[in-house]
């Protein structure tokens, strides 16, 4: 029986970094909501969105270099 640890490596990334993100959304805009309200979770989701847009567009670089590595190996 064979063991893909960098599949399971991926895949415990993967797991840890939506855990994360929901917990950031669930917990933390709800507590704003407890405290502040609607209006200020409204504007708590926005900064968060907004953090996250540098976030993702690195991770998004990184995919498509990826995979131009990827089919350049192929050749």
């Amino acid at each position: 029986m064979a063991r893909d640890l960098r599949r399971y490596a991926r895949q415990t990334n993967f797991r840890l970094i939506v855990g994360f993100i929901l917990l950031l959304f669930t917990v933390g805009v709800g507590l704003i909501y407890i405290f502040y309200g609607m209006g200020g979770a409204l504007t708590g989701l926005a900064c968060i969105l907004l953090g996250l847009t540098p976030v993702a567009l690195i991770w998004l670089a990184l995919a498509v270099m990826e995979c131009i590595v990827q089919r350049a190996k192929r050749d």
